[in-house]
Parts: structure tokens; sequence; C-alpha cells
């Protein structure tokens, strides 16, 4: 057993397997990697605003349908952890987007099928700051709920 462990950590089937395809460009390392699902605009974006229009998202509908589960003073902006739950039905992807960080959008993942719509992320804050989480259901329609949370030592450079 540990022999067929050592062999294929050195590379040895892998390596036979994929050189093939690398030659042949059957397997090319762009998309491998997904480079164009990755949303490199609003993730980089400087305010929710920018983010949220990057992301095509114009007007969000607030509901009480989103739980965000979060402490309510946070001693260190630099681990705090978030709970977010999506109550709405067919919830295709859950947005976390902190207002004051110098970059707000901090996450979103997709959901499909009848996968639960449930994440706990954990954010690096920089000072006291709202945070929002967007559900974006299959309809396309998203809908919003806010959660202030008081940081006492900043974790973006504080």
């Amino acid at each position: 057993m540990n022999e067929l462990r050592r062999h294929l950590l050195r590379g040895g089937a892998s390596a036979g397997l994929l050189l093939p395809l690398l030659a042949s460009g059957l397997l090319a390392p762009g998309r491998v990697f997904a480079a164009d699902a990755w949303k490199r605009e609003a993730f980089a974006a400087r305010s929710s605003a920018d983010a949220l229009k990057h992301l095509n998202i114009a007007g969000s509908t607030e509901t009480r349908d989103i739980v965000i589960s979060a402490p309510e003073i946070a001693e260190n902006g630099a681990k705090v952890e978030v709970d977010i739950l999506s109550n709405l039905p067919n919830t295709r992807s859950l947005l976390l987007l902190a207002d004051k960080n110098p970059m707000p959008l901090c996450a979103e993942i997709s959901f499909s099928g009848n996968a639960l719509p449930y994440a706990r992320i954990q954010l690096k804050l920089a000072e006291t700051t709202r945070v929002r989480a967007i559900a974006r259901g299959a309809d396309g329609r998203t809908h919003v709920a806010f959660r202030e949370i008081k940081v006492t030592l900043g974790g973006c450079g504080g």
C-alpha cells in the first residue's frame, strides 16, 4: 500500500496520464483553472456599489428570510466568523459584502440542485461595518439582509 502511495505521490501514474492530454491540447491550463468564471472586477472593486454593478445586481428587496449570524462585537477584526442561511426557495447563490472594507466583496458562493444555501465564512474586517448578505434566486431576483458588526481592533492593516 505504501509503495503505491509513494509512486503516485512521485507523479508516476498521474504524470503519465496527464502528459498526453497536455501535449495534444485537450487539457489547457486556462480551462483547468476556470479563469473566465472568476469575477475579478467585482472582487477588486473599492466600494459596495461598484461591486454590485460588476455583478449586475441593481436593486435588492430586503427580507428576513436571510439569516446572518455574527457576533455583535468582534474583539479582533482579523477573524470574524459569519454564518449565512437563506430560507428563500431556489436560492442559487449567496454573496457577502462588508461595506467599509478596502475591497467590500468578501465571498460569492453558488449552489446547485437541492443544496442547502448555507455558508460559514471567516472575514477580516477593517473597522466597524455593516455586513450585507445577498441571495440570488433561480429566477434572477435578489434579496438582501444587513447586520452591523462592531470591531474593537481592526484586522485590515489596523
